[in-house]
């Protein structure tokens, strides 16, 4: 029996992978603690999970209008990188208390790996978007010598390796099929596929209301985009109107007033249970919706935003599971375009897709994480 430590930012889509995992070791007879803020990560690991406290600071909104180096830099400045440094004690406190043998740190969650290197533990970072793993900042090198002094400046500038990339191994939820052929960062990176689970949802959704007789569209933007996607959503229900579509749009803030008749809008979906039933996904390319979605063969139409969602996006293009249009710019035909390219069977978009949910099953997800992190 080994203990396991999962250090994670109060961010849905970087826990959502790692729960997978820690039901597998749980699962095997190994002891799983979670280190971060308590009441957003104890919504997500289940009553029953042993959660050790860290401080963090609020997250501060951004304008849609904020993009590219920008984006990328307001990102780490106002948030993540005062989330390093606020959790660095909890992270020092969980370990002295818990006495893991393993540290699992989120690549956003810097902390982990800083506290886990100097206290000489072996970590494994876990890559929940694949965005690190290409060098994002590859074409800004000022951006990317700015956050790696900022980043040396946490441990107190004494140098050391790359908290978002450990040497010891890395846990990347995804395949080459949607990677891509890059290079990889050192050969200790475990491409593992998404870590897809059954998880709780206390959203109703009102399963009579899908019909097989049309294509079943959803739109959604996430967990944390709903300020900057009004104007998207009104246009996305103008495009779906148009077609001869069933539609389900997610809109948390309750911004749409008028829709078709075949267009229905809920706050939140249970999005896992609903995938199976859908034939296209309209998104902001966010690692895990397009993971889900693909898992289950679904083609996307993807509008990035900011963060990894361009590099996510120019992957799903790529692998030629959906196309890309431009979130700011995009139109209800522009929109009712893209969709009926992804739905066209001549395409080949649902058949690449399927080619990639293939991949991943056949990666192992949590299964395979815990045969990774049972080795280390």
């Amino acid at each position: 029996m080994s203990r396991f430590l999962f250090v994670v930012p109060p961010l849905v889509g970087h826990v959502n992978p790692t729960v997978g995992v820690a039901a597998e070791l749980v699962a095997r007879g190994h002891e799983v603690a979670w280190a971060g803020h308590h009441d957003a990560i104890g919504k997500l690991v289940g009553p029953d999970a042993r959660v050790f406290g860290c401080a963090s600071p609020e997250l501060v909104p951004r304008s849609a209008d904020l993009t590219g180096p920008a984006a990328f830099r307001f990102l780490w400045q106002e948030f993540l990188l005062p989330l390093g440094e606020a959790m660095q004690p909890g992270v020092r406190t969980a370990i002295r208390a818990f006495r893991p043998d393993v540290v699992v740190a989120d690549q956003q969650a810097v902390a982990g790996g800083l506290v886990a290197e100097d206290l000489g533990l072996p970590w494994i970072t876990s890559a929940t978007t694949s965005a690190e793993l290409v060098d994002p900042l590859s074409g800004m090198p000022k951006v990317k010598t700015w956050l790696a002094e900022r980043i040396d400046a946490l441990r107190g500038g004494t140098g050391g390796p790359d908290p978002r990339l450990s040497p010891h191994g890395i846990l990347a939820f995804t395949t080459r099929e949607l990677l891509g052929e890059v290079d990889l960062p050192h050969d200790d990176v475990w491409l593992v596929g998404p870590s897809i689970v059954p998880r709780p949802s206390t959203a109703d959704f009102p399963w009579e209301w899908l019909s097989r007789e049309k294509p079943t569209v959803l739109v959604t933007l996430g967990t944390a985009n709903a300020d900057a996607g009004h104007r998207f959503l009104a246009h996305a229900a103008q495009a779906v109107a148009r077609l001869d579509v069933r539609a389900v749009l997610v809109d948390p803030d309750g911004s749409l007033t008028e829709v078709g008749d075949d267009v229905l809008v809920r706050g939140h979906v249970p999005q896992l249970d609903l995938l199976p039933h859908v034939d296209a996904v309209v998104c902001h390319a966010g690692h895990n919706t397009v993971c889900e979605a693909l898992w289950h063969g679904v083609p996307l139409v993807v509008a990035p935003i900011r963060d990894d969602q361009p590099i996510v996006a120019g992957q799903v293009v790529d692998a030629g599971a959906g196309v890309r249009v431009r979130f700011s710019r995009a139109t209800a035909t522009h929109l009712s375009d893209a969709v009926t390219a992804v739905l066209d069977e001549a395409n080949g978009h649902r058949e690449a897709a399927a080619l990639v949910g293939d991949s991943f099953r056949a990666a192992g997800g949590a299964t395979r994480a815990a045969d990774h992190l049972e080795k280390v």
